[in-house]
């Protein structure tokens, strides 16, 4: 199962980073993780399957995104032909 993280989570890593600082917020999503440090600011970039395994716990949860909704799905094609 892939552990759900949004953009603007706040984590807490096992061990903490060379700033002392152990609380990071997540700024990019994909198979790679980006992380930046609440203390120092440094940014780093992970694989998911690392950040699995070093997460502590998680801080705070930022709400996921709503998912897209077409709402035109009644409306004719562009590419068909509607001619009677």
């Amino acid at each position: 199962m892939v552990l759900e993280v949004y953009l603007d989570d706040v984590v807490r890593l096992r061990k903490p980073h060379a700033c002392g600082g152990s609380d990071w917020v997540v700024v990019r999503i994909g198979a790679d993780i980006g992380l930046r440090c609440l203390k120092c600011h440094h940014r780093v970039v992970m694989p998911r399957s690392q950040l699995e395994r070093r997460l502590q716990r998680f801080v705070r949860r930022a709400v996921p995104p709503e998912p897209e909704v077409d709402l035109d799905l009644d409306l004719p094609s562009p590419h068909t032909d509607v001619r009677a």
